[in-house]
């Protein structure tokens, strides 16, 4: 085993539980409120009035509401887009809880970011498999002709939309396999299962190979397979794995569960 390898695991293991267990890291998610599911704009323990209007979101509220937006207390109306960048950037604040405006195919929510969440305080750490080269091997990516969606179960019940860009093909134990993969800037992302998910890991998790070469080449490193948003707060609504992305291999590397 190459010790560098190893080690740059240990660092890669170790930030992830530091990101996770940071102040609004996906443990301090206490709640994704969609707006249509509250028409008199009214949000469970959220102070204000949200109502969604075309593409954004009407916000009111009085300053005993002690709402905060760019770190001014709110006193009124402010119109709002999805918040796309940091967490702890986010516009809208109530104290130290971020709330943070979202869209998900044209339908308005807000997700509530607290870092005194009960889940923050009694996480104890990630169930994360040490660092085997057997399950890092060469992938290929092959790009689909154009863009695809398929529409995929997700974690809070409801049926969306999962952009594919291509299949990445890659060999493990002598055995040929494929995952449907989008692609996020410049890496890749799978959302897999395996004959462990459920039963010795989590029922599915994600992966990010590297961005591809001019020739579609990558890695397919298993051992920085991760928990998805979800195994962490029930009120992330991540995507179950596309048809064909339930590998029958059990993948016995990477995150595994919460400890």
């Amino acid at each position: 085993m190459s010790s560098d390898a190893s080690d740059e695991w240990k660092k890669w293991h170790e930030q992830r539980v530091e990101s996770v267990a940071g102040p609004y890291g996906p443990l301090a998610l206490t709640g994704t409120h969609w707006l249509d599911d509250h028409p008199d704009g009214r949000l469970p323990d959220i102070p204000g009035v949200w109502t969604a209007d075309g593409d954004g979101v009407v916000l009111a509220a009085a300053a005993v509401d002690g709402l905060t937006v760019d770190g001014r207390p709110l006193d009124g109306e402010v119109r709002l887009a999805a918040d796309t960048g940091a967490l702890a950037a986010a516009r809208v604040a109530h104290g130290e809880r971020r709330l943070v405006v979202l869209v998900r195919e044209g339908l308005w929510g807000v997700r509530d970011f607290d870092p005194g969440a009960g889940t923050r305080r009694a996480f104890r750490g990630i169930d994360a498999t040490p660092y085997d080269p057997r399950w890092s091997v060469p992938g290929r990516f092959t790009p689909y002709g154009e863009d695809r969606t398929v529409r995929v179960r997700n974690h809070d019940g409801r049926e969306r939309g999962l952009g594919l860009a291509g299949s990445l093909a890659f060999a493990l134990d002598g055995r040929e396999f494929t995952l449907q993969v989008a692609a996020q800037g410049d890496v890749l992302w799978a959302v897999f299962a395996d004959s462990t998910s459920g039963d010795g890991s989590f029922r599915f998790r994600f992966l990010y190979p590297a961005a591809p070469d001019g020739q579609g080449r990558t890695t397919v490193d298993f051992n920085r397979a991760q928990l998805p948003p979800c195994a962490f707060a029930d009120h992330f609504i991540c995507p179950f794995p596309p048809p064909g992305n339930t590998l029958d291999i059990a993948i016995e590397a990477g995150e595994r569960n919460l400890v």
